[in-house]
């Protein structure tokens, strides 16, 4: 069902900061059931990540102020970006992800649980970026809003209430991203497998590319895992041997250092979520992907299978 925006309750300012004296334990993967338990706790943040491919016609924003779990508020993880960038999606700087993320009300030491609605499991992408600068205590929401609202939980509507600021410590860890010249590098020395997350006919050259001026295939020596095969037939994403399952038959030997890379670098973050489910966390990003990748002329391509 979906209720009407309810105005927040009147709460001590330092009230948020309470998770310091709090047990803030949290799994990487949680449950609706898990999260219907914690919403309202002090210090906890949810994030509706929602994020489409370009060209799709469907408005994460709109779809957000329409239904969503209560008390979330609206990523808009296309934003969160470097926008001096002409890449898309590129890491932000410290600055711009402490500005963006602080302007939410988040800190660092707060606990964060993110979904999505879409197709691309975009939750996954917004998990890595928190892990990245620095968030302590970061999960994802097993099966998103769909599995809410199919376990009939409560939705509410409308825009969430301005947050009142407060201060990110951002701290990006600079080995956990990977950038053209390290993959030039790779295609030499081999010190990491290349894990492609584009869906197998974009990763074959079969099928064109949604961004204008790209080349298609793929990046020479990658393997195709594409992203959907972390997420079982339940709409829940796959554990244990299942997991390791998907990694198998796409050849990726989990023996080996890792780069995961996709369109732009945010469905990359679901293969190195998947792998982080089964204790895998050798395993970086490349930040350009085949938007960079696929745009230079100079880079080296191939077609069809891997």
């Amino acid at each position: 069902m979906i209720l009407a925006r309810r105005e927040p309750p009147c709460v001590n300012v330092d009230a948020g900061r309470e998770t310091e004296a709090m047990d803030l334990q949290m799994d990487m993967l949680v449950s609706c059931e898990w999260l219907a338990g914690e919403l309202g706790a002090p210090g906890l943040h949810v994030l509706d990540a929602t994020s489409f491919l370009p060209g799709t016609p469907r408005d994460a924003q709109a779809e957000y102020v329409a239904a969503h779990i209560p008390g979330a508020q609206f990523l808009n993880l296309s934003n969160l970006k470097d926008g001096d960038d002409p890449r898309p999606s590129m890491v932000p700087s410290n600055a711009q992800f402490a500005a963006y993320v602080g302007a939410l009300g988040i800190s660092e030491r707060d606990r964060i649980v993110i979904y999505d609605n879409s197709p691309l499991n975009s939750s996954g992408r917004a998990w890595w970026l928190f892990r990245l600068f620095g968030a302590q205590h970061v999960a994802v929401l097993d099966g998103g809003l769909a599995q809410w609202i199919a376990e009939e939980r409560p939705t509410e509507s409308g825009d969430a209430p301005a947050p009142v600021p407060a201060i990110f410590t951002a701290d990006k860890n600079h080995g956990w991203v990977k950038d053209k010249a390290d993959m030039l590098a790779n295609l030499t020395n081999c010190a990491a497998q290349i894990v492609d997350a584009r869906g197998a006919a974009r990763f074959t050259g079969d099928d064109p590319e949604p961004r204008p001026g790209m080349a298609s295939g793929h990046i020479p020596g990658s393997v195709n895992l594409p992203t959907g095969k972390m997420i079982g037939a339940d709409g829940l994403w796959k554990r244990g041997e299942a997991m390791r399952e998907s990694f198998a038959e796409a050849g990726v030997d989990l023996d080996r250092p890792l780069v995961m890379t996709c369109g732009s670098g945010v469905t990359a973050c679901n293969l190195l979520f998947g792998a982080a489910l089964i204790g895998k966390n050798d395993v970086t990003i490349y930040d350009g992907s085949w938007s960079e990748w696929g745009a230079d002329p100079d880079t080296p391509k191939a077609t069809g299978p891997a």
